[in-house]
């Protein structure tokens, strides 16, 4: 006659026995950690991803990557991963001293991959400053069609890094494609109905030039692709000059930039402070912009309802 611990015992044998028989797939699968360097690269992961990844996003909401200094959590976070997700053109300055100074051996996967970037030339402005980023403008992602190649790129990079998890990832990746193209109808219909003497507007710094190459609104800035570049006093008085002549309806504060230069801007000009847009990083979850999705929604309505009125 068994005892009571005795009874216990071989129960518990029995369901280990039991777990240890049951397919591979039935079994609770460790997640493939993955690291993405900054908050809009790390939700566009997450969603491709889904169950099957834990990410880790080494620059959070409303932070600001051009100026980002890893810490050595950031170093171990990089050896523990088996992909790191950079956005690439030179966004993320710090990147390969973190990466040496870990050691890691993750695959580095650059999301922004196959996109035709945008040089410091082309803008069109004239702004003449320095840029930081070896001429090229890394704010890929302010284009929803660059996006869907972010997209690919990091579902072809799942499937490399966890072939069995290869249908799932090809879903996941399938459905946000879905809601992308939703979003980017929505941006250009509500483009469509600014008038067109009025698509100009000034933001804090130069993050906008793949928005405005795509959709048709004009983006001016004091700064330059960097935020680690300080407007010039004869930066500001030229905007300030532009702004009067062309009569330029708003100005806008990232969440990213000082919004004391900005509401001076306003001030001597008497143009509209519009809502905080998003440029480079989300913010919190559950705020206006707390997902890629949701910062473009919330930039092209905030863009259309100061210039529209």
């Amino acid at each position: 006659m068994l005892t009571r611990r005795s009874a216990v015992s071989w129960l518990a044998g029995c369901l280990t026995l039991a777990a240890s028989s049951l397919p591979a797939a039935a079994q609770t699968a460790e997640k493939l950690k993955v690291v993405a360097t900054f908050s809009i690269l790390g939700d566009m992961v997450r969603n491709v991803g889904g169950e099957r990844i834990e990410v880790v996003t080494l620059v959070g909401p409303n932070g600001d990557a051009h100026v980002y200094s890893p810490t050595p959590a950031d170093g171990r976070r990089l050896t523990e991963a088996k992909i790191v997700f950079t956005n690439g053109l030179k966004f993320e300055g710090w990147i390969d001293r973190l990466v040496k100074s870990s050691g890691t051996k993750a695959a580095r996967i650059e999301a922004a991959r196959g996109v035709t970037p945008l040089k410091g030339e082309e803008s069109g402005h004239g702004h003449g400053h320095h840029h930081d980023h070896g001429g090229s403008d890394p704010h890929a992602w302010q284009s929803i069609g660059n996006a869907k190649i972010y997209v690919a790129n990091i579902r072809d990079a799942l499937i490399a890094a966890d072939a069995a998890g290869k249908d799932t990832y090809e879903a996941n990746a399938s459905a946000y494609l879905k809601q992308l193209d939703e979003v980017e109808a929505e941006v250009k219909n509500l483009v469509a109905s600014i008038p067109a003497e009025r698509r100009r507007i000034i933001t804090s710094h130069d993050a906008f030039r793949y928005f405005e190459t795509a959709y048709g609104i004009d983006f001016v800035s004091p700064q330059g692709v960097s935020t680690e570049s300080e407007a010039s006093a004869k930066d500001v008085a030229r905007i300030i000059q532009q702004i009067k002549r062309e009569k330029i309806a708003a100005v806008f504060v990232e969440n990213v930039s000082d919004a004391r230069l900005m509401e001076r801007i306003a001030k001597e000009t008497g143009a509209k402070v519009g809502s905080q847009v998003y440029s480079d990083a989300l913010s919190e979850a559950g705020g206006p912009a707390g997902t890629y999705i949701d910062m473009m929604r919330h930039n092209i309505r905030a863009f259309s309802a100061a210039l529209s009125s």
